[in-house]
């Protein structure tokens, strides 16, 4: 996992995910938030896994 992606619905494919954003969801899950690096209009969301939590917080910077 070297850059983060997610799947956009409006563009329909999967985009790289630019001003990426870690969140805690209400179950207490962690995802990732931003914007599509094709479409800055277009926002993204990915839902993590536990094993996924500390490669993206060391991608990110947090």
């Amino acid at each position: 996992m070297d850059k983060l992606t997610a799947y956009s619905v409006k563009l329909k494919k999967v985009v790289e995910i630019k001003e990426p954003k870690l969140v805690t969801m209400k179950n207490g899950r962690m995802a990732v938030s931003g914007f599509a690096a094709e479409d800055p209009s277009s926002k993204v969301f990915r839902i993590l896994g536990q094993s996924d939590v500390e490669k993206v917080k060391k991608l990110i910077g947090q």
